[in-house]
């Protein structure tokens, strides 16, 4: 049974020039199989290739950290104008995105959407508007951040809201 794997071993070795032989190890019978036993127990209890495993292994802190500095560059970058290094820049930061995104990883900016009480964001102000109707998010502070179908960030929002008087007359 082990005749086979020796001799595939020595006729690579002829394959070459003597110099270049690699002498076979000095270990003895009792001590390869021992190896030959150990590797195969490992590659037994080793799972198969699982994603749930490594998509649970990721820092998810580190990694909505680092989908929300993505998120502030690109916002940053939109602010400024359009030389050419900032298209670049953009490209390079887009391209990100859409990697992070293919695996799994959604950052969900929430400006301009309406806001009410039952949603998982964070308010940090309510601001009156007196140009607003329904209650709007002005400005996202900190965009939520999603893997796969769990919830790994919360977004921190600021949300305008109309004056108390046009609430009142709607309801009267």
């Amino acid at each position: 049974m082990r005749l086979l794997p020796r001799l595939r071993e020595e006729f690579r070795q002829r394959r070459h020039h003597r110099a270049f032989r690699i002498p076979p190890p000095l270990w003895d019978e009792p001590v390869q199989d021992l190896l030959d036993r150990l590797l195969a127990a490992s590659d037994s209890a080793a799972p198969g290739p699982a994603a749930p495993e490594s998509a649970s292994s990721l820092d998810e802190k580190a990694l909505a950290t680092a989908a929300t500095n993505l998120w502030r560059a690109e916002r940053k970058l939109a602010q400024q104008g359009k030389d050419a290094t900032s298209r670049q820049a953009g490209r390079y930061l887009r391209t990100t995105r859409g990697a992070l995104s293919d695996a799994g990883l959604v950052v969900q900016d929430h400006d301009g959407e309406t806001f009410h009480s039952g949603r998982a964001i964070e308010v940090l102000l309510f601001q009156d508007d007196p140009s607003l109707s329904v209650e709007t998010v002005l400005e996202t502070v900190r965009p939520s951040i999603y893997l796969g179908d769990r919830h790994i960030q919360m977004g921190q929002v600021i949300v305008g809201c109309p004056p108390r008087d046009h609430v009142r007359n709607e309801h009267a």
